[in-house]
C-alpha cells in the first residue's frame, strides 16, 4: 500500500499540512521532532504504510499516543474513531477508508485531481477529529462510546 495524501495537524505550527507522496520525507521528519504524535490507530496502520517510504524505525523513534490503542488496553477490544467521535462529540467522521481508496483509483484511471482533493479533504477532516476527540479526552477525562448493547459508557483516559 502507498501514500496519496497524507495530513498532520502542528501545535508548535498551529495548522494543517497536506503532504503529497513527494512530500513524505518532510512528513517523516515532522513526525520524528514531534514531542508527542497523537493519533488513532496510526502506530499500526500509517507507520507500517510509511515504512516503505523511510529508514527510520517510527514507533520506535517516535514519542506516540494512539489513542485506539490506549483504549483497547483499557477496555480489551478495538474502538473505531467514528464510535468515540460519535458518542463523545456529537459528529463523526466524513467518509471512510474504502471511499479514499476508491477516489485514488479514480485519479489513477483519469488523471483528475477532483479526486485527489477529496482524499485530502477527508484526511483533513479525519485529523480534525482525531484531534477533538484527543481534546475532549484532555478536557474530560474520558472518552464516550456505546456498548454492544447501545448503551452510552465513559473510558476513563489520562492523556497529556
Amino acid at each position: 500500500m502507498g501514500i496519496s495524501v497524507a495530513v498532520t495537524y502542528s501545535t508548535t505550527r498551529g495548522g494543517y499540512r497536506i503532504y503529497g507522496e513527494h512530500d513524505i520525507n518532510e512528513l517523516v521528519d515532522e513526525l520524528v521532532r514531534a514531542d508527542l504524535v497523537v493519533g488513532w490507530n496510526h502506530v499500526e496502520f500509517d507507520y507500517p504504510v510509511l515504512q516503505g517510504y523511510t529508514i527510520y524505525d517510527l514507533p520506535a523513534q517516535t514519542v506516540n499516543l494512539d489513542m485506539m490503542l490506549s483504549l483497547q488496553e483499557t477496555l480489551g477490544f478495538r474502538m473505531k474513531l467514528d464510535a468515540a467521535a460519535s458518542a463523545s462529540l456529537g459528529t463523526g467522521k466524513s467518509a471512510d477508508g474504502l471511499d479514499a481508496l476508491k477516489w485514488w483509483q479514480e485519479h489513477k484511471k483519469t488523471g483528475s485531481l477532483e479526486p485527489l482533493m477529496k482524499i485530502a479533504e477527508y484526511c483533513a477532516f479525519d485529523v480534525k477529529v482525531t484531534k477533538c476527540v484527543h481534546e475532549y479526552a484532555l478536557a474530560n477525562g474520558h472518552i464516550k462510546y456505546h456498548d454492544r448493547g447501545g448503551q452510552l459508557q465513559e473510558a476513563v483516559v489520562s492523556w497529556a
